[in-house]
């Protein structure tokens, strides 16, 4: 034991039953590391890491009324959550994420009428009620955009017209087209939540770099900076480099025109 490790917890691989990517399902990926078309960082703490290849997922589902199989269960580094691969019978293949307890071996399908069991895709309109499911369209035809997170999943609490109603986790109740697609299921690895990195050198791995405190720094450099010794922020809060408040203030857009479809906002108990 070291320093290091003695806190430290890995994931648990023994669910992935294929170390290599399928060639034709990756492409080159470029990292930014936080710099813009200038070379100029505009977000801070971001470089390194190690080589990532990303991998085409299909979040669309669109390959309607075909049966696949689950071939193999992959680690994907560009996420917390496993991804699947699936051979449709026509031969061609495709990767989406992993629901949890979905084994290598079973058939899934993406469709109107398709059966209710973890994997499958179906309009919000054909889900029953109560129902968990990830992947979620927010425009139909887009691809799911929300619930993509490791362990997450949306409850169908309500259908009332042209909508459905689900509670996010949230805790946010939003509606959603009747027509936009959905993965039954919840997304996998949920224990992802409980990894403890153990020391800095994850961290840098993953492409993330130091931290430095403002109260750390020269006033010059943020507005925690300078003093005596360790003087305190002299501010009435915290705040970032640019002299925003750091905590509690709200930042989504005064008139977002998805406003109309929250029922209850993610921070109201």
């Amino acid at each position: 034991m070291t320093p290091g490790t003695r806190q430290a917890s890995v994931s648990d691989f023994s669910e992935i039953t294929k170390s290599k990517p399928e060639k034709s399902l990756t492409k080159y990926k470029h990292r930014k590391k936080g710099r813009n078309n200038r070379g100029v960082i505009t977000s801070r703490r971001r470089g390194g890491g190690h080589k990532r290849l990303y991998r085409i997922i299909d979040f669309r589902r669109d390959k309607r009324n075909i049966n696949g199989e689950v071939i193999a269960i992959e680690y994907d580094p560009n996420r917390n959550a496993r991804i699947a691969l699936v051979q449709y019978e026509d031969g061609e293949k495709r990767y989406i994420l992993c629901p949890d307890k979905l084994a290598v071996g079973t058939t899934i399908t993406a469709g109107e009428n398709a059966p209710f069991e973890i994997g499958n895709a179906l309009p919000l309109s054909k889900i029953p009620l109560g129902s968990d499911v990830h992947n979620i369209e927010l425009n139909p035809g887009r691809g799911g955009q929300i619930v993509r997170a490791a362990g997450t999943g949306a409850q169908l609490v309500a259908k009332e017209g042209n909508y459905v109603t689900l509670r996010l986790p949230s805790k946010e109740v939003r509606m959603v087209r009747k027509e936009c697609y959905a993965t039954m299921g919840r997304v996998g690895n949920a224990e992802d939540r409980n990894m403890k990195l153990g020391k800095a050198g994850r961290s840098r791995h993953r492409g993330r770099r130091p931290q430095v405190r403002g109260s750390a720094m020269n006033p010059v450099d943020h507005p925690h900076g300078g003093g005596e010794g360790r003087a305190p922020i002299g501010r009435s809060g915290p705040v970032t480099p640019w002299g925003k408040p750091a905590l509690g203030r709200k930042t989504r857009k005064k008139k977002k025109p998805s406003d109309r479809l929250i029922v209850r906002r993610r921070n109201q108990k």
